[in-house]
This record gives structure tokens, sequence and C-alpha cells, in this order.
């Protein structure tokens, strides 16, 4: 199930609730009980991280790369140079 943000916009209370998706949306500020408690956009809460997918991911067989495939490419980032504006 979600956690859902949500925040009142008379006083400002703020509250993460889990519902499930079919739940309705709460309306009532459990704060001040004004009818203006309203879910709130937030990031999501996971990252996607890595270089991506490798051959050997997700594959039936064996564990390493097939002979003579070549290996995969390293794609280190290198800094920026700082620039000097005059």
């Amino acid at each position: 199930m979600p956690i859902y943000a949500y925040q009142c916009e008379s006083c400002g209370h703020a509250k993460d609730v889990l519902q499930k998706i079919a739940d309705a949306p709460l309306t009532d500020c459990p704060a001040c009980g004004a009818p203006r408690f309203k879910k709130r956009l937030t990031a999501a809460g996971f990252q996607l991280k890595g270089s991506g997918w490798y051959a050997t991911d997700f594959r039936g067989g064996a564990s390493t790369p097939a002979e003579g495939a070549a290996p995969a490419a390293s794609t280190s980032a290198t800094p920026a140079a700082p620039s000097t504006s005059t």
C-alpha cells in the first residue's frame, strides 16, 4: 500500500497516511476539522542507479558471458574543469 502525504490548506497541518489505491482521498483535517485536507505531490520513493543491464542478468544457463564476447565498456564520469570567467 502506498503512503500519501496530505496537508491542510487552512491550518498547515501535514500528515502521511497509509492508504489503498482504491480508497477515497481524505478531505477533513484531523487537526482543525476543516474540509481542506489535500494530497501533496511528492517524489518517488525509489531511485534507479547503476550502469544498466548486463549480458548475464536474468538469463538461464551460464553465469559468465560467452567466450569471445567483448566486456562491457566502463563509463566513468570525469569531473569538468572549473570555468574561470573574466
